[in-house]
């Protein structure tokens, strides 16, 4: 018998609505852009009444609100009308939303979807304008017994400045001679570049630690709203933190999800991308974008000063020189994991074979003698499987350690059925596909991933019920919600499968059950916690990483990193703690995640830094 599913935070249910209305009611529902128009100019009158109440009543009893920076300066999500009230009440004057308009065509002009059965709602993309600048959001719509209309989900999200216009697009740099500052006379393009990247003439207003996906988009996004940039990684290379991973690692999302800020993949791309080209992408971008990148440079000390509300941080050079530089903001932009989790277990030392941690796994096949060695794999996440399958192609013995179920789904089916429509080659622009995915309250994502998980489930049958005959143990998310909820709470416990399931269902890689763990080693093995023993010559530990927090403790100190919340997972309203918002220490930020997270959350944050420098925050 299965174990009862717990309650846990951000479980919902989502109401029956629009369904079996009376026939009058039926023939009087105007069009999906009139039903949507409607409603704006009464929610525009709402918000000109300067009442939170009024507001509050265009939504459902069920109604959601999710504002990223349009109404205040932080991530929101409230749940009901009297919640939406509290919320909006001290904020109407100074938002001053006005002039939303509907989006006229494309996926996402006002459209009736049915997202659950029994469930129905007309949706549009709109745009608006606030006094700190203009955005874009979703309205979702359900229809009442009455025959009137009212918002179930309500999103609205910050897309730039007023007066701080991205110099992108009709904004565009000038760039020729003619355009520079003091005429050619104080230097050409490249002149000029070679003192900027040094830093000879100023000091950075914004110090980013980390030059991979999370450095190089918010660096591009800050630079674009005209804030000075520093960008700092102890590697020899921009893209080392992918280069120096493991040999056969390719992105496990495709490209059209996978786009960097400003600048897309080329057209002839590959789907999925080998970690040694996206690295070389990763140099590329950052020279395209006038990136000021210092490699080979560390942190050395960072000291906040309270009064004055700005930096002292000294940064060691290549070279071994010290720079002392006085940001205004410091963003760590490590990944959205901290430092590895490796665990020691009793009898290690005596363990006459090899143990290290994921993170160090380079190619089995460039280990000596590794045909025919016993390994043991220990975790069943991403890095597991991969692992498992490199030392498995290398002609090892393998075997997987699992302590816990584990979701796993297709890259070559599933994954395609996460983003069909939305990132795909039929899909909106990405600007707009960014908007509409961020646009349901996380925990309505996870409601709806249910049905989407099971739809993922019955065509990846064979694959499944495979897995489940060899007893590996599979798990669906908590309520079933599948691979999202898994990685925005605990940033793991699944597998995209790029082939290793094939190869445990063939019994080409073993599986072993020990929901306790390890006791302890041996000098030949290591002992389960039920005393059960596994020969090994190898031990690799995929056990995951640390909040990113341990990660700013390490690169900043005890004293800094105290003031900071811990990084990821949900807050009480169901947005992600500490990362691309208030960090809970003055401006010092977190930026990290995927490379599609990366390219959304980027703006926001970027939004946010600029704003404080602009004094719009308060």
């Amino acid at each position: 018998m299965a174990a009862p599913i717990v309650a846990q935070p951000h479980d919902i249910t989502l109401p029956q609505l629009s369904k079996s209305l009376p026939d009058v009611v039926v023939t009087e529902i105007q069009s999906p852009k009139e039903v949507v128009q409607r409603w704006l100019t009464a929610f525009q009158a709402a918000f000109d009444s300067g009442r939170a109440a009024n507001v509050a009543a265009l939504f459902h009893e069920d109604g959601w609100f999710r504002d990223h920076l349009a109404m205040s300066w932080d991530f929101r999500t409230l749940r009901g009308p009297s919640k939406i009230a509290q919320f909006l009440e001290p904020l109407l004057g100074k938002a001053k939303l006005h002039s939303l308009k509907i989006q006229e065509s494309g996926k996402f002009a006002p459209n009736k979807q049915e997202p659950i059965s029994g469930l129905e709602w007309v949706e549009s993309m709109f745009s608006f304008d606030t006094g700190a600048g203009s955005g874009k959001g979703m309205v979702r719509l359900v229809a009442l017994q009455n025959g009137s209309w009212k918002a179930h989900m309500v999103y609205t999200a910050l897309q730039d400045l007023h007066g701080c216009v991205e110099a992108e697009g009709e904004h565009r740099p000038h760039g020729g001679n003619n355009s520079l500052k003091g005429g050619v006379s104080e230097g050409n393009w490249y002149e000029r570049r070679q003192r900027q990247k040094k830093f000879m003439d100023e000091q950075p207003q914004v110090l980013l630690i980390g030059a991979g996906q999370s450095g190089l988009n918010l660096g591009a996004r800050l630079q674009t709203l005209g804030l000075s940039c520093l960008i700092i990684d102890k590697n020899e290379r921009v893209g080392d933190n992918w280069r120096h991973r493991y040999r056969t690692l390719v992105t496990h999302d495709p490209v059209q999800y996978t786009h960097m800020a400003y600048m897309k993949f080329p057209t002839n791309w590959p789907l999925f991308t080998p970690k040694d080209k996206l690295a070389d992408w990763f140099e590329i971008y950052a020279n395209a974008m006038e990136l000021n990148v210092w490699l080979q440079s560390t942190v050395k000390s960072a000291e906040f000063q309270d009064d004055s509300q700005s930096w002292n941080v000294e940064v060691t050079r290549a070279d071994g020189s010290t720079r002392s530089l006085k940001p205004e903001h410091v963003v760590m932009c490590t990944g959205h994991a901290g430092e590895a989790k490796v665990p020691s277990f009793p009898g290690q030392s005596s363990f006459k074979g090899t143990v290290y941690h994921a993170s160090h796994h380079k190619d089995a096949s460039q280990q000596e003698n590794v045909a025919g060695k016993k390994v043991v794999v220990v975790g069943t996440g991403n890095s597991g499987h991969d692992i498992s399958q490199n030392y498995y192609e290398s002609g090892a013995q393998v075997t997987m350690l699992q302590r816990a179920g584990t979701y796993v789904i297709s890259a070559k089916t599933g994954l395609f059925m996460l983003h069909e429509g939305m990132y795909d080659e039929q899909g909106p622009p990405t600007e707009d596909a960014d908007i509409a995915g961020q646009s349901l309250p996380i925990p309505v994502q996870f409601a709806l991933n249910v049905g989407l998980t099971d739809r993922i489930k019955e065509a990846e049958k064979a694959s499944i019920e495979g897995l489940g005959k060899v007893g590996f143990k599979l798990d669906f998310g908590h309520d079933g919600s599948g691979i999202y909820r898994k990685y925005v709470t605990r940033g793991g416990g699944y597998y995209i499968d790029v082939g290793a399931s094939q190869l445990i269902i063939d019994g080409k890689i073993k599986v072993e059950q020990s929901p306790d763990g390890i006791k302890c080693f041996n000098e030949n093995s290591l002992v389960l916690a039920d005393g059960r023993e596994l020969d090994a010559d190898v031990v690799v530990l995929a056990t995951g990483y640390d909040n990113m927090r341990t990660t700013l403790r390490k690169a900043l100190g005890d004293k800094i990193a105290d003031r900071c919340k811990d990084v990821w997972d949900l807050d009480e309203e169901g947005e992600i703690n500490a990362m691309w918002r208030t960090s809970g220490h003055p401006k010092l930020w977190f930026m990290g995640g995927s490379l599609a997270l990366c390219r959304t959350y980027s703006r926001f944050l970027a939004l946010q830094i600029k704003a404080t420098e602009e004094g719009l925050v308060n």
